[in-house]
């Protein structure tokens, strides 16, 4: 007799773009190494109403391409409305996610109290500067059980929907449906392993500044300037990657 394989839940990759330049390939691809033993799906979602980004997309990897309005939560929420798996992860585009993710997942949900999470943060470069984001990143998101979107959100689908999805506002839409969970005292699973996320911001803002402005950008955000606002001294001129 063979060996039988272990079931485990379907899963949903929603991956939000916008303006993205060829690293998307590199990320779809890194994430169909993760599910192509089983009956899971990635959904690619472009909020440029001409498809700007998933034309990169090699027509060999088996997604499905979905052009929304732009909008981060917007474009999460019409990913998960043509979801099939029992899971929705949600995955930004310059982050890849650790090695068996889905199986430390799907162990996580084990807990039927958990009905969603992330992973620890992590930085796709050996600087030490991103080490130390990153412990800090990790150790917030515990203390406060409010990850950030680029440590990858999961959720179970149909618990996602109960809740109404991301909210639709142009910026901390991440940590908004996270509030949200916390304060119906349901609970939040942060996992040990990381993902590995771009550090091109860094770069091309400069490492100081660009932390200074995200620490005051969530220190804004918690004294009650609208969002808009926010978005605005956050993405500037140059507009929005996702």
């Amino acid at each position: 007799m063979g060996k039988q394989k272990i079931m485990r839940r379907s899963y949903s990759i929603v991956v939000p773009v916008l303006n993205e330049d060829e690293r998307i390939r590199d990320t779809i691809e890194s994430v169909f190494e993760l599910i192509d033993e089983y009956a899971d799906e990635i959904i690619v979602v472009d909020g440029d109403k001409d498809g700007s980004s998933v034309r990169l997309l090699s027509p060999g990897i088996p997604v499905k391409k979905i052009i929304s309005e732009q909008g981060r939560g917007r474009q999460m929420n019409a990913g998960a409305q043509v979801a099939g798996g029992d899971v929705l992860v949600f995955l930004h585009a310059d982050t890849r996610l650790p090695y068996d993710a889905l199986g430390q997942i799907d162990r996580a949900l084990d807990d039927r109290r958990v009905v969603g999470g992330a992973f620890d943060l992590g930085f796709d470069d050996t600087h030490w500067w991103f080490a130390v984001v990153a412990a800090s990143g990790s150790l917030r998101s515990r203390l406060t059980r409010i990850p950030f979107g680029d440590q990858g959100h999961f959720f179970r689908k149909e618990y996602f929907h109960e809740t109404g999805g991301y909210p639709e506002i142009p910026i901390m839409e991440d940590v908004e449906i996270m509030r949200s969970i916390k304060q119906r005292g349901d609970r939040i699973k942060i996992l040990d392993s990381r993902v590995r996320t771009s550090p091109r911001m860094w770069y091309e803002k400069g490492f100081l500044m660009n932390t200074l402005k995200n620490y005051a950008i969530q220190l804004m955000y918690l004294a009650g300037m609208p969002v808009e606002t926010l978005a605005s001294v956050y993405y500037g001129k140059q507009g929005r990657k996702q």
